[in-house]
């Protein structure tokens, strides 16, 4: 049987056709506009999502025999805002995740409603990105928008909705709109209360490997796919990027060195730290996981090497580097402020610790290490909380450096394992609708069989006891520059 694998993303939606052993026979791509209406605000319109899946479903499926398409289930951008009148037409366009319009609903959720409230009811504390926000910024700036809402939806569900007739969502992409009881994994009645909404408005929530119904007729005749192909919950990009990179079950860990970078560690059980440091979502296994995300990652290395430094040639710049965990120079990678573990808008990128002898090349080399001490920051809060991690799979387009992945090793201590395949959310999509159609049993079982390392980086005792002594004073510089932060914004 052949399953379909959507990833929703924010400039593209990417389409990953795989067979029931995992070979993926064809990856499609559809990109549409992203909008920026004002300062600070980022929008799309949910229906070019859904023209361009379309359209990239079409040609995935152009050479294949559709008679055997089983299942399609999703990966997408989590967070956005999607509003739907009573004849289930787009009200607005979606708010994303990276708009910041809601600095001060966020200030009355966390210092009004209270951090310590919003902990108990969802997990999670508030950020500009999350979705409970938005809603309440319709609400205060739209009103007329507002009182025409009769479901309220995540951007990779609105096509879910729109291939099965289901109004749908999944635990974890739910998990991440500051709406829904994490722990018990159903909405939160308080926080539905607060935002002044109801649960009749809400999708039916779902676990990411369950079937939500079957593609509509006049979907299944323009596909030219059966009726009985399964639509599939699937999962928020993060976790179901997790299941493609085999980041499932308890203590298993992932990090993500995209323009953004995470840290993804997989739990069975329920945990929250006390500072809402880390995100606790529910997971795509059916089980939670912790997440720390870094707003800029690659994105930082990028940053230097071409609009400071002036060059494309990465690796050429990284030839030098040699004496690691000797650097006497250290960089905040805050050049989007940062979210985890700080959770501060106004942090900046800093370089400190420069003298006459500093070089080009010490600066190259101290944006790879503050990235990975950034990293280091978040794993802490969770081995805080007792999750005991030995080694980590590691995905991205900075992971493609042997030199970053090796720092990454060692700043960290773990073992680093490099993957096969890397085509992430889309890839966990497809998997997950594998399990739904009883290819495999469960997520585990899919992960297990399909997901092979190539490769692992061992971190190596001197060079580890190094990086302890710098990731020591690395820790203590965003502290002493917090209040200049505050000057300079």
């Amino acid at each position: 049987m052949l399953y379909v694998g959507v990833d929703l993303g924010t400039s593209a939606v990417k389409l990953l056709l795989m067979d029931g052993k995992g070979r993926i026979e064809k990856i499609v791509s559809r990109e549409y506009p992203i909008y920026f209406p004002n300062p600070g605000w980022s929008e799309q319109k949910p229906e070019d999502w859904f023209a361009q899946t379309m359209n990239g479903l079409k040609e995935l499926l152009s050479e294949c025999d559709r008679s055997q398409v089983a299942g399609i289930s999703f990966g997408g951008q989590m967070h956005g805002l999607v509003i739907l009148d009573d004849q289930d037409q787009v009200i607005r366009p979606a708010l994303l995740w990276n708009d910041g319009r809601t600095y001060e609903e966020c200030d009355y959720l966390n210092q009004i409603i209270g951090k310590e409230k919003l902990s108990g009811y969802t997990a999670n504390i508030a950020f500009t990105g999350f979705t409970a926000p938005k809603i309440l910024w319709v609400k205060n700036k739209e009103p007329e928008n507002f009182a025409r809402i009769r479901k309220i939806m995540l951007p990779k569900d609105y096509i879910a909705y729109r291939l099965s007739g289901v109004h749908c969502t999944d635990v974890s992409d739910a998990s991440g709109m500051l709406l829904f009881d994490v722990k018990h994994r159903k909405w939160s009645s308080e926080m539905l209360e607060i935002c002044g909404v109801t649960e009749e408005q809400m999708a039916k929530v779902y676990e990411s490997y369950e079937t939500v119904g079957n593609v509509l007729p006049e979907i299944a005749k323009e596909l030219d796919i059966p009726e009985t192909v399964r639509i599939v919950a699937g999962a928020g990009d993060n976790a179901a990027a997790a299941v493609g990179t085999g980041t499932v079950g308890d203590g298993r860990c992932n990090i993500s060195l995209g323009t953004s970078g995470t840290i993804f560690i997989s739990s069975e059980k329920f945990g929250v730290d006390r500072n809402n440091a880390l995100h606790a979502f529910a997971h795509a296994d059916g089980h939670y996981h912790l997440m720390g995300c870094m707003l800029s990652a690659a994105s930082c290395n990028k940053w230097w090497m071409e609009e400071i430094v002036g060059t494309g040639d990465y690796a050429a710049e990284q030839k030098d580097i040699e004496k690691l965990g000797e650097n006497h120079v250290f960089f905040l990678p805050y050049l989007m402020g940062e979210r985890s573990p700080h959770n501060n808008p106004n942090a900046r990128g800093t370089f400190i610790g420069m003298t006459m002898d500093t070089s080009r090349t010490d600066m190259t080399q101290a944006v790879l290490e503050g990235v990975a001490f950034a990293l280091r920051d978040s794993l802490e809060v969770a081995r805080s909380l007792g999750l005991h991690i030995e080694r980590t799979k590691i995905c991205g387009g900075g992971a493609k450096s042997p030199l970053w992945r090796k720092i990454m090793a060692n700043v960290l201590n773990l073992k680093v394992d490099m993957i096969e395949s890397e085509e992430g959310p889309a890839l966990g999509g497809a998997m997950l609708a594998a399990v739904a159609c009883g290819e495999y049993k469960n997520v585990e079982e899919a992960a297990e069989k399909l997901v092979k390392v190539i490769g692992t980086v061992e971190p190596e005792p001197e060079l580890v006891e190094k990086y302890e002594a710098k990731y020591q004073q690395f820790r203590q510089i965003y502290p002493a520059c917090k209040p200049l932060f505050e000057l300079i914004r």
